[in-house]
């Protein structure tokens, strides 16, 4: 049985193989990486105002007041909180079910009272999103790049 493993180096990644019979590795060939896919302005627009509009119908109950909300294209975030009160998420939000672009929107949203991931933040995620475990453990297996 052949294992393989992708490993990662300055001009690429590349497949090498562990045969059973000879215990020796080969170096079979470069593999292309994944760009990311291209964001269109629309696909901008749009994930900015779904998520100015769920930030503001989800700030009507927690009352936090932030600062300026980035749409990015992030490899390997759905969101972030910044200490200066940023929200920052990325394009692909569009993609996900409305409740687990709820769950985002009001994670980062808690983290403006909560810089952290204690129980009393989870407890305010809560407030609104009651089953955000379930939705928390779909997204650790879904990648903002897909």
């Amino acid at each position: 049985m052949k294992k393989k493993i992708l490993l990662k180096n300055s001009s690429g990644l590349f497949a090498i193989l562990f045969g059973r019979s000879t215990r020796k590795r080969v170096v079979r060939k470069r593999v292309v990486q994944k760009k990311k896919p291209i964001v269109t302005p629309e696909d901008r627009e749009a994930a900015r105002v779904l998520v100015h509009a769920r930030l503001e119908h989800f700030n009507q109950y927690y009352n936090f007041s932030y600062n300026k909300v980035t749409i990015r294209n992030q490899k390997t975030r759905w969101g972030s909180c910044s200490n200066k009160g940023n929200l920052n998420f990325s394009v692909r939000i569009l993609a996900l079910p409305r409740d687990a672009q709820d769950y985002l929107i009001v994670h980062e949203l808690c983290h403006l009272k909560e810089f952290n991931h204690s129980s009393r933040f989870w407890d305010l995620v809560a407030e609104q999103v009651p089953d955000y475990k379930r939705i928390r453990h779909m997204l650790r297996y879904t990648a903002p790049i897909q």
